[in-house]
């Protein structure tokens, strides 16, 4: 008899193993679907920052591109296009984002956060922490895999860097009058609280439920990652 229940316990103990085990794989996978591409990785050349741009992040700021994303653009050509045009047109060091998404959520590393970024706006840099998605989502619409990821990564960040999600807000909202940044299609998932809210529930341990929402009235109709060369404006925003 004793050696039966000691059998039973040995299962037992080896199911709740077995349990915890699958647990942690399912969490670690969970983990995995946020792919960060390093600076290393896409061959970024940045030039020097000054240490006077040095800063403590305090809160997120998210952006659009502002250029129409079209099916089969080269993702690392794009950002290697955007660092030395920044560097030559603008003299700015690096890319003015710290992350750049993608519209398949690939997530990559730009600006090093401990550097204020940059803007075509007039705004306070102290303590920003840049975040853009690629697309401009006045004309078209965002991809639920960069909402994914967007959502992800800023709550690694709140977790990293001891952010408050209540700080999440768009370029519009630090710059107002002076652009439409990051989008209409885009900017409702802030207006509305849906970012926030989705972080908030992910750094409680829980799996937010993230959905698109419908298209605007007379907004844009076509998914980013649908839109094709022939469907693009001649010129750009």
């Amino acid at each position: 008899m004793f050696n039966a229940k000691r059998k039973v316990a040995r299962s037992l103990i080896a199911a709740i193993s077995f349990i915890a085990i699958a647990a942690g794989c399912i969490s670690s996978r969970k983990a995995e679907q946020l792919q960060i591409v390093s600076r290393d990785e896409w061959h970024s050349q940045p030039l020097p920052i000054d240490d006077s741009k040095r800063q403590v992040p305090k809160l997120v700021t998210i952006h659009h591109e502002g250029v129409l994303w079209t099916a089969g653009t080269d993702k690392v050509a794009r950002l290697r296009n955007a660092q030395r045009w920044g560097q030559r047109e603008k003299n700015w060091p690096d890319l003015p984002y710290h992350y750049v998404i993608a519209p398949d959520g690939t997530v990559y590393e730009g600006r090093d956060w401990h550097y204020q970024p940059e803007s075509n706006t007039n705004y306070s840099l102290e303590g920003v922490l840049n975040i853009e998605l690629l697309g401009n989502f006045e004309e078209q619409r965002v991809d639920i895999r960069q909402l994914r990821s967007l959502v992800a990564l800023i709550a690694k960040l709140c977790r990293e860097l001891k952010l408050d999600p209540i700080t999440i807000r768009g370029h519009k909202d630090a710059a107002p009058g002076q652009t439409v940044c990051p989008g209409k299609d885009f900017y409702r998932y802030l207006s509305n609280g849906s970012i926030r809210t989705w972080v908030e529930q992910s750094l409680a341990g829980k799996t937010p439920a993230i959905r698109e929402l419908d298209a605007i009235q007379g907004g844009p109709t076509t998914q980013i990652s649908e839109t094709r060369t022939e469907l693009a404006p001649t010129t750009k925003p």
